[in-house]
């Protein structure tokens, strides 16, 4: 028997390999609510399990290059949420309006704030770029709700304090009616 059959049949490497089937077999459960998955499996005949792992890989990959990262972690806030944006727009609810609209508010005001700040976090947090993407996933994944956490938790708060000084300051400064109207 060779050494490769001994490690093959060795009882760590069969459950290892009994574990990842597993973990793989509840991946593809999961992928397979997503209609554009299995429109993508059926067209390419690459399972789609595979091509999300894979997907997830070489996203990975490119944060490990900092020359990659930021483009690879605005691509990942951008692309994913742009097409179901788009299908939101043609969706006759507006459930899906609402997530997506709270996304983008949340997205928007995170990269404004990052684009004041991002040399100083860069050098205190190196692998900042990959914490965004998980971050970015976090808020777009319907399962977790993310932005709409933010949203509620931070961001209403603010703007309400803002929006409510905006308009006392506006009906502060109207010009007082004398009574007089022009006939």
């Amino acid at each position: 028997m060779s050494a490769a059959n001994n490690v093959k049949q060795h009882p760590a490497f069969v459950q290892a390999q009994n574990k990842v089937g597993y973990y793989v077999s509840q991946l593809d459960k999961e992928l397979t609510k997503y209609p554009a998955l299995n429109n993508f499996e059926q067209r390419t005949q690459v399972p789609k399990t595979y091509a999300f792992i894979g997907a997830v890989s070489i996203i990975g990959i490119f944060h490990m290059f900092n020359a990659l990262a930021s483009p690879t972690s605005n691509l990942v806030g951008w692309a994913l949420p742009a097409y179901f944006s788009f299908r939101a727009l043609e969706s006759p609810g507006p459930q899906d309006d609402q997530q997506w609209l709270t996304y983008w508010v949340v997205f928007g005001f995170f990269n404004f704030l990052e684009s004041f700040c991002l040399r100083v976090v860069l050098y205190y947090f190196p692998w900042y770029f990959a914490f965004k993407t998980l971050f970015t996933f976090w808020l777009q994944l319907p399962a977790f709700r993310g932005a709409q956490t933010v949203y509620q938790a931070f961001l209403k708060p603010a703007f309400a304090n803002v929006s409510s000084r905006a308009v006392s300051a506006t009906t502060n400064s109207q010009p007082e009616t004398t009574g007089y109207t022009a006939e």
